[in-house]
């Protein structure tokens, strides 16, 4: 756990209303989806091949589908919802869902692809990014456009148990940045991609803020040993959850306070032992009920300034099982391969801003080519936003091969 200076404690209760802004902010801009889980129409199997060979990537399933930024708003893309096979956090099979998005111009050669990892958009099947494109409700579409008219493709990843069946593991690294592999390798197997110049000579970008920031450090760590056939120039990361506990220990009783919940939901999804159940009392069970049936705005605003104690009989995060699992996703042990953009707003309300620097800090210490950058008086959602077009230019100069301009020194 954190400690806090009292200055630290004036300093978040000043913050308070401009934080419970921001949350609110977040879940309109990071991900919010309140459109109904769509079944594509006229899916399609994979091939035969593809189904028998059983890899991370391979796609179970395809179907066309559209992406709208607004609801209506027309783009010149072409989409496809897709089922595609992944790796859990304890090396098992799965099955995730998602969507690939690729410019309608023609194209045909080789041309970039981001796996792009959303932010934090809920625990519901309903919340999901690929429910919400179709609709133009998936706010973080707005970004994803950025990318699309540049000419990149984009595949986002649902994660795990967010669209297809099972819980959603929210902030569980390893199972997270698998899923965002995995649909950058799918990307490059559907037919239509292929067609349109998603293929295995594309040069690869990851990219993600917030949760998909964590997800999006995951890939980037994991890429050398999980896909290193991907062609990886480069990860843009911002708003990097590294580490669980500390962020869990910022936000108890703070704005963010119902975030640490939904993350327990996640890790007891991923290992069924650590036994959730046990740790909560009357009402973090109807909480939790809750938050599974919600999106994160609603689930942000029910949760705000909670403490752990008051939806627990016992802290589950002073348990030694759930601490080991919690550092389990601890990002910064692990190298990147490819260069790395990170930024991170100083007064993000969320993630601590020196959970950013440190995490900045390990992957240094490791050698990583990493570019630091700092957001001035950037809370969570203005870091998002702020942030998008430097990280989008900076990949832009790694597809290019351009030389890099890492500040580790």
């Amino acid at each position: 756990m954190v400690p806090h200076t009292p200055h630290d404690r004036r300093a978040n209760r000043a913050l308070r209303t401009t934080a419970a802004t921001a949350a609110t902010a977040l879940a309109l801009s990071l991900g919010l989806t309140n459109a109904a889980a769509t079944t594509p129409a006229a899916p399609q199997p994979a091939p035969a091949a593809t189904q028998t060979a059983a890899r991370p990537g391979d796609i179970v399933k395809s179907s066309p589908t559209s992406f709208h930024p607004l609801p209506g708003q027309p783009t010149r893309t072409r989409a496809w919802h897709m089922e595609y096979r992944s790796t859990s956090a304890q090396g098992t099979p799965n099955v995730v869902s998602g969507t690939v998005i690729v410019p309608d111009d023609g194209r045909t050669g080789p041309r970039p692809l981001v796996t792009y990892a959303v932010g934090t958009v809920g625990l519901a099947d309903m919340c999901a990014p690929s429910a919400g494109f179709p609709k133009g409700t998936t706010v973080e579409a707005n970004l994803i456009q950025q990318l699309t008219a540049r000419g990149w493709a984009v595949a986002v990843t649902d994660y795990e148990g967010l669209g297809t069946p099972g819980d959603h593991t929210y902030t569980v690294g390893r199972a997270e940045g698998q899923a965002v592999l995995d649909a950058a390798r799918a990307a490059q197997r559907l037919p239509g991609a292929v067609q349109a110049g998603v293929t295995a000579d594309s040069p690869v970008g990851i990219m993600g803020y917030s949760q998909g920031g964590q997800a999006s450090g995951w890939a980037a760590e994991l890429h050398g040993t999980y896909a290193p056939e991907l062609k990886v120039k480069g990860t843009a990361t911002g708003g990097v959850p590294a580490d669980l506990l500390k962020v869990a220990d910022f936000n108890n009783g703070n704005v963010g306070a119902g975030l640490i919940l939904m993350a327990a939901v996640g890790q007891d999804a991923a290992f069924p032992e650590l036994d959730l159940a046990k740790y909560l009392n009357a009402k973090g069970r109807h909480y939790v009920d809750f938050m599974k049936n919600n999106c994160v705005a609603i689930d942000g605003i029910a949760g705000a300034f909670k403490k752990i104690s008051d939806v627990t009989v016992r802290n589950p995060l002073y348990e030694a099982d759930w601490q080991r699992r919690l550092r389990e996703s601890d990002l910064g042990t692990r190298r990147p391969d490819a260069p790395v953009f990170l930024y991170h707003g100083t007064l993000d309300e969320l993630i601590p801003y020196g959970v950013g620097r440190q995490l900045r800090a390990d992957w240094c210490a490791r050698g990583a080519d990493v570019r630091w950058s700092t957001i001035p008086l950037g809370e969570h959602v203005i870091g998002a936003v702020a942030g998008a077009v430097p990280a989008a230019n900076w990949l832009a100069d790694r597809f290019a091969g351009k030389a890099t301009d890492g500040n580790c020194g």
